[in-house]
């Protein structure tokens, strides 16, 4: 099963990073996702491109920066992964997965992870921010299929609170609207209206195409685990008009504000629980 995660490149990559950050003391890691980048252009820092990182390489979707930036936030150091890999790429599970577990290996305890999602639920509108209270996996796969990797965990990992309730707190204190379910779809395509008929009916909020995979993993190896929507546009058979990618991003930039402030609240609160 080629898409199988590939254990020697996650220890080649930790190794890669440690080599190139030896003096690393992260708390804290952020994956960002379509239109997130300008979240957090304001915090100061040092890069590196993710093509300098084995297995992980350029992303490959429009508003996905590919780099890794190291920032410290009130004495925290925090890692920014500046754009996603997706399963829809083609490239298997590892560059997918790898930040988060580059984040554990590098000594982590927490991630937020954060995507731009379709609203289904009423109340949703473009523009909202939502703390992810669970999801469902319509992907049609999973990451920790094949032979069990010790290093990612126990083979069957629970899965009763993934986004732990104490970090959901702390996002709507920091600015998120809501809380709500996440469906994830293996993308590239948008959803059907039926299909988004059927996510209602199933008990979603929002609907996306990544994030998914990156939670089951964290939790799976003993991350704490947030996560942030911003709603860009009505699910199908909602909206009064097709679906485009470039909307998403128009959004997010409309409400890059509320991601700036909420992201960087999120982080001080993390901070002073330190």
């Amino acid at each position: 099963m080629e898409n199988m995660i590939n254990p020697a490149m996650l220890k080649t990559a930790t190794a890669e990073l440690k080599a190139m950050w030896p003096k690393s003391n992260v708390r804290c890691g952020i994956i960002l996702g379509s239109g997130w980048g300008k979240a957090v252009e304001d915090f100061d820092g040092i890069e590196i491109p993710y093509d300098r990182i084995p297995g992980l390489g350029n992303t490959g979707v429009m508003g996905h920066v590919g780099k890794l930036r190291c920032t410290i936030i009130d004495d925290m150091e925090v890692f920014i992964f500046q754009g996603r890999r997706h399963w829809y790429e083609g490239e298997g599970w590892t560059p997918v997965i790898l930040p988060v577990y580059l984040l554990k290996a590098m000594g982590a305890d927490t991630v937020l992870l954060t995507n731009a999602s379709g609203g289904i639920r009423e109340d949703l509108a473009p523009g909202s921010l939502v703390a992810l209270s669970d999801h469902i996996n319509q992907i049609g796969s999973n990451p920790l299929i094949g032979p069990h990797l010790p290093e990612l965990g126990t083979r069957f990992p629970d899965q009763s609170e993934i986004y732990r309730k104490p970090l959901r707190k702390k996002l709507i204190k920091a600015g998120a609207a809501s809380e709500g379910v996440y469906i994830a779809t293996s993308g590239p395509t948008f959803e059907t209206p039926a299909e988004i008929r059927q996510y209602k009916s199933m008990g979603a909020d929002l609907v996306g195409m990544s994030t998914v995979p990156e939670a089951i993993v964290a939790n799976a190896i003993g991350l704490q685990v947030a996560g942030l929507s911003c709603v860009c546009n009505w699910a199908a058979g909602i909206a009064q008009h097709p679906l485009t990618h470039e909307d998403v991003n128009n959004t997010a930039h409309d409400a890059m504000p509320r991601m700036k402030s909420t992201i960087t609240h999120f982080l001080k609160d993390l901070a002073r629980d330190a």
